[in-house]
């Protein structure tokens, strides 16, 4: 049997006598009675906020993608931005998901909590690639920008990755201190969970068709994709967020014959058709062939 050491049963113990939920409390429960080292895994230290965000296993526990580390995530970022930008009338920023499953609620919780910090948040209302996140922050002239998202991680992954007004991930001063603030939120009580929805506003077609349009002018030769307008473009967005845009940016181009694979043009976060959703893998690729 796993024996369970003084300091991880001391971190699920502060979790059940906190301000949490009772489904999260009842999964800690089930974990000390019938998974202790679930248990361990899930509580032995903090998940931690590194130069790009979160990124771990989704589930109950201090070293897990929830809503409450989520929630500590973005109080911090919320902080630190009120800091940096001292003086400012509205602070504003974006927020996107993928297809992986709770991207769309730790989506929801992270415009809640910036929301009730009485930042502007505009909200994707439906899965996009991060790419165009990079391009809302610029469009609405945003101090930052929040997407969830764990690439290509496997299924029980989930991972939030933070941004900067230039549309890019953070970067020196900023990372680092943005880490500070999130370390310095230990107490749950001090994450501000309660929505302000006048300050949520959901956006969607409307950027698309304006970044789409900012895409097909980057086209160095255009002249050259009309004489080879019929090449055959096989892609697969294996249930990802590419599904949303990525045909329809090709044929802006000007590409006519773009076959998509339509069994994996399905949003799933459980990517029913491989067993890794890393393109990198050829075994990932092998109904695009």
């Amino acid at each position: 049997m796993t024996k369970v050491d003084e300091h991880t049963l001391r971190k699920a113990q502060e979790w059940l006598n906190g301000a949490y939920d009772e489904e999260t409390k009842a999964s800690i429960r089930n974990m000390m009675e019938n998974d202790q080292q679930e248990l361990i895994e899930s509580f032995y230290k903090d998940l931690e906020f590194g130069t790009g965000g979160l990124r771990g296993i989704m589930g109950a526990g201090s070293n897990r993608m929830n809503k409450y580390t989520v929630g500590a995530a973005t109080q911090g970022f919320a902080n630190y931005l009120r800091k940096n930008f001292p003086g400012m009338e509205q602070l504003k920023v974006a927020i996107a998901y993928d297809s992986r499953n709770n991207s769309k609620y730790f989506a929801q919780v992270t415009a809640d909590v910036f929301s009730a910090n009485g930042i502007k948040v505009y909200l994707f209302d439906d899965l996009r690639p991060t790419p165009e996140l990079s391009f809302a922050i610029r469009h609405f002239k945003c101090q930052g920008g929040i997407v969830i998202t764990a690439s290509h991680n496997p299924k029980e992954y989930n991972g939030y990755k933070a941004y900067w007004d230039d549309g890019g991930q953070l970067i020196s001063p900023h990372d680092k201190n943005v880490i500070k603030e999130v370390q310095q939120i230990t107490d749950i009580s001090s994450v501000k969970f309660e929505s302000n929805p006048s300050l949520i506003e959901l956006i969607g077609d409307e950027v698309d068709r304006v970044y789409l349009e900012h895409i097909k002018s980057l086209s160095l030769s255009p002249d050259v994709i009309q004489r080879q307008k019929e090449l055959k473009i096989v892609y697969t967005p294996i249930h990802g967020t590419g599904a949303k845009l990525v045909p329809q940016a090709l044929k802006s181009f000007g590409f006519d014959s773009v076959h998509v694979v339509e069994e994996q043009a399905v949003a799933d976060g459980n990517f029913p058709t491989v067993i890794s959703p890393n393109p990198e893998e050829p075994a990932a690729l092998e109904m695009a062939l």
